[in-house]
């Protein structure tokens, strides 16, 4: 398949574009496209063929759910049972934007796009391309990271491209890419709103709008056994071809602790790249360090860490260190990225 590659500006959009990849999609077709959190890998989330293309396309787990992206608010209730109060005080606070809510589903959804489930997952991002998209598309595009399963998500198309062509129809060239992590997912079918998978939403941002709101315990801790609650946080996620390691500690420790198993590392020849902050990358010792930027700068380490993945794959590092990061609001979601990359291998000092 010759996959079609399409630069596209969101502040001035060629809408003949976005009408054909819309019609790849009702035609039954895949279309890669950039939201404001990664690149989503689009189809007629309504069509059973279209969600099998997607699993095939990205090498992913059938069992493994679609999120089912749309455009407008009203596009909600044809797709699930019912829409509780709370889920529209959600979306009031929330959306267009990266939150992503599970609510019981319709018969209009198939369970290919649910992964077998009862339940759906539905977001409205707040990109302009994917929004225009989605409304040409038909208005129900089911998109996952528009990448090879298990390996770092896409914030940049360069890398859409090197994992994706040749395996689908199109790919959105697209910019805008501000936050650089997967969308919060709140289940909101059981009696407490219970999160997923942390993002960009955090839990004390969902208190304010609906009050008590729980955890999945398997999301930070690595020694919990129960199985998660959302069936794709099962799977190894978000890796790199190097062999990542987390060093947790106070700055100092962690500094020693990464520098010593760097010389240990590059004593056995191993190409060493090292995941540090504006505040410690000259306090470092291996062949690439590529700083997320400043500590206190949580947007910038959210937006920066698939991409530095990415390059540490490009440049061939077999061997990966990377600081913790536990302290900011957007802890949560950082660390689980991390640790499903690293294979929750890390070592506290």
């Amino acid at each position: 398949m010759e996959t079609k590659v399409i630069t596209i500006d969101h502040n001035a959009m060629d809408l003949e574009v976005l009408q054909e990849a819309g019609k790849i999609i009702q035609n039954g077709g895949l279309v890669a496209f950039p939201t404001e959190t990664v690149y989503g890998l689009g189809g007629d989330a309504l069509n059973q063929e279209s969600s099998k293309k997607i699993y095939a396309a990205k090498g992913r787990p059938s069992d493994n759910p679609l999120i089912v992206h749309i455009c407008k608010m009203e596009d909600l209730a044809p797709i699930v049972q019912e829409i509780p109060e709370a889920v529209f005080r959600l979306a009031e606070a929330f959306w267009p934007g990266p939150l992503t809510i599970i609510l019981k589903k319709s018969d209009m959804v198939p369970k290919e796009t649910t992964g077998g489930l009862d339940t759906v997952a539905v977001r409205m991002p707040s990109h302009p391309v994917a929004q225009k998209f989605i409304e040409y598309a038909g208005g129900y595009v089911a998109a996952p990271s528009a990448n090879v399963s298990g390996r770092p998500s896409p914030t940049k198309a360069k890398y859409v491209i090197e994992d994706m062509s040749g395996r689908i129809d199109m790919i959105l060239d697209g910019d805008g890419i501000d936050i650089g992590l997967e969308s919060t997912i709140v289940d909101m079918t059981g009696e407490t709103p219970m999160i997923l998978r942390p993002g960009y939403i955090t839990k004390d941002m969902l208190e304010k709008v609906l009050g008590e709101v729980s955890m999945d315990k398997t999301i930070l801790d690595i020694n919990c056994k129960e199985p998660p609650k959302a069936p794709g946080m099962r799977y190894r996620h978000y890796a790199p071809k190097g062999q990542l390691t987390i060093v947790e500690g106070e700055e100092k420790t962690t500094i020693e602790k990464i520098n010593e198993l760097t010389k240990e590392a590059k004593s056995r020849g191993e190409k060493v790249g090292i995941i540090a902050t504006e505040e410690t990358k000259d306090k470092y010792l291996g062949d690439l360090i590529k700083s997320v930027g400043k500590r206190s700068d949580e947007d910038s380490i959210a937006r920066t860490l698939y991409t530095i993945l990415r390059e540490f794959d490009d440049e061939e590092v077999s061997v990966i260190y990377s600081e913790s990061f536990t302290e900011c609001a957007m802890g949560q979601a950082i660390m689980n990225r991390l640790l499903k990359a690293a294979g929750h291998q890390i070592i506290y000092v």
